[in-house]
């Protein structure tokens, strides 16, 4: 973004004032931070166009999408019930009440998979759904209490894979339960006939000891040198230090689409690794693994560890089927001591309302082709957690060409994330909104980041120590929705922009929690890299992931 370009946007957001050096340089000493000031306010935007548009019934709490051929899936983020949610953990439910539900009347609309044909981008429609099942536990939907949350497709297989948990009686306005009552699994539907997908089966992770754990997040790995195999790297986080307890499993689905079972492969456990894990408090109950993201070949693993930071795993065993048959321990193949993990923001706590902010390691991501990872941490507002809300989560770059010592040589802001911004976070957008990155799509020269309430972000990481923004687009939002998200929709900015955005033949597709599918085209610098994209997604190595990985310079 050229200076005079900056300028003039900074004073048409009425920013003027902060556009002096000092923002936009980096800081004297260590990784240079720079400052993006776009994104942040609904209805403005750089370098995107918008193509189409589904608001998805205006239902609200729309979740993660996947897609096949022509059609995308779209989970959802709540549940099959009316719940308003409940602030009590015990005792009479004192429900999450907000501006568009006064009365605790909380519709979920339309809470299955929805299925939206985008063979004409300009307009998305949707033409069928998975439904949600309030009274058959054994439906292909899903019942009260469990959200259809992360969603994957194996093309080649005509396989769509479904991961679904028991969503927050909290952020979710889900009922009270647990596990046990509102049970986790994964399905596996067969999409032969896109339009109406069958199931083929249920699956439950559990470790080598044989105990079921709920994963969080997983990205599918497709073996590149065999179609026929295809790996799930899942985190299951968990406090505990008992290295038979794992935060990671990796699972071999290539039997499932074949009527097969799911095999588990690997599992590893790193807590017991970090000085005074014992006690979770050390940590702020938050030492877990929350996602993580294997190379294209599947050789390195990235973790997101939350107040772990970022650590990087030799999975290589996996990769090459060492050991068939056996699940492979993964304790001691940390490329990363714990001792030389990056560190950030004020360590072990979170310390919200402070400069440094929260480490909370979101997302941990290779930069293809490059010896750098692009690192996410996502913090929500105070309604969640009082040491959350400002300045959020940002943006850092770290080079990890020595994986004994990764080094963060860059951060990316927006204006939201610094101190020019705190005089303006008034109660509803310190408790109920969310600045703050969540899920980023990484090109060997660009990002494409889903920054919550600011919108989605382009970001050129050509020179990795100065990530700068270099388009943005926050859509101008709906007029109400039938469910707000409790801890995201209840401030003043009523956008959301929260998935792994999906690049297909050069348009972007992400979804925004509360005003449904949004397609755009992006204009600005690396343009052309993103043209000619034919598949491309965050959480998986599908498409031309590996043509990424491989090339050297992509302009």
């Amino acid at each position: 973004m050229s200076g005079l370009l900056r300028t003039r946007l900074l004073r048409l957001l009425g920013l003027g004032s902060l556009a002096s050096a000092s923002l936009f340089a980096p800081a004297s000493g260590q990784a240079a931070v720079v400052v993006g000031p776009g994104g942040g306010t609904p209805g403005t935007s750089l370098n995107f166009s918008l193509i189409g548009h589904n608001p998805l019934f205006g239902r609200g709490m729309n979740a993660a999408l996947a897609n096949f051929d022509h059609f995308l899936y779209i989970g959802n983020r709540t549940d099959a019930s009316n719940s308003c949610g409940d602030l009590n953990g015990t005792g009479p439910v004192a429900p999450v009440l907000t501006p568009t539900n006064p009365d605790g009347t909380c519709t979920h609309v339309h809470p299955g998979i929805l299925i939206v044909d985008i063979a004409d981008p300009a307009a998305p429609t949707v033409v069928g759904e998975i439904p949600a099942s309030v009274a058959v536990p054994n439906a292909a939907g899903e019942p009260v209490g469990v959200t259809s949350r992360e969603l994957r497709v194996w093309p080649e297989k005509k396989l769509l894979i479904e991961l679904s948990f028991r969503c927050s009686r909290t952020i979710h306005a889900c009922p009270r339960g647990n596990d046990i009552t509102f049970p986790f699994d994964y399905k596996f539907f067969d999409l032969s006939d896109p339009v109406h997908p069958q199931l083929i089966k249920r699956h439950v992770t559990k470790s080598a000891a044989g105990l079921a754990i709920k994963p969080h997040e997983f990205f599918l790995w497709l073996d590149p040198n065999n179609r026929d195999r295809a790996l799930l790297f899942e985190s299951t986080p968990s406090l505990s230090v008992d290295p038979a307890r794992p935060n990671l499993v990796i699972e071999d689905i290539s039997a499932v689409p074949t009527g097969g079972d799911v095999q588990l492969v690997a599992q590893g456990n790193w807590n017991q690794l970090f000085p005074g894990s014992a006690d979770p408090a050390n940590y702020g109950f938050d030492l877990d693994l929350h996602s993580m993201t294997p190379t294209v070949d599947g050789k390195t693993t990235y973790l997101a560890y939350l107040r772990g930071g970022m650590l990087v795993l030799n999975t290589s065993d996996v990769a090459n089927n060492t050991s068939p048959g056996t699940v492979i321990s993964l304790n001691d193949k940390l490329l990363t001591p714990i001792a030389n993990r990056p560190t950030w923001g004020a360590g072990n706590q979170c310390a919200g309302g402070t400069s440094a902010g929260c480490s909370e390691s979101h997302s941990a991501v290779p930069v293809p082709g490059r010896s750098f990872e692009v690192n996410i941490d996502e913090v929500y507002g105070k309604f969640t957690d009082p040491s959350f809300g400002w300045p959020w989560g940002w943006m850092r770059i770290i080079d990890v060409h020595d994986p004994s010592h990764p080094q963060i040589v860059g951060e990316f802001k927006i204006l939201q994330n610094t101190d020019a911004f705190m005089s303006q976070a008034d109660p509803a957008t310190q408790n109920f909104t969310s600045y703050s990155t969540h899920n980023p799509t990484v090109l060997p020269q660009l990002v494409f980041d889903s920054w919550h309430s600011g919108g989605l972000q382009a970001i050129d990481i050509a020179d990795p120590v100065r990530p700068h923004q270099i388009g943005f687009v926050s859509p101008t939002p709906l007029a109400s929705v039938a469910l707000e998200d409790p801890a995201l929709g209840r401030g003043p900015n009523k956008v959301v922009i929260w998935s792994f955005p999906i690049i297909r033949n050069g348009l972007i597709y992400v979804v925004d929690i509360r005003n449904g599918l949004f397609i755009f085209r992006y204009g600005g610098p690396h343009h052309g890299v993103v043209d000619h994209i034919k598949f491309l997604e965050g959480n998986s190595n599908r498409g031309d992931a590996t043509r990424l990985a491989a090339a050297d310079d992509m302009e």
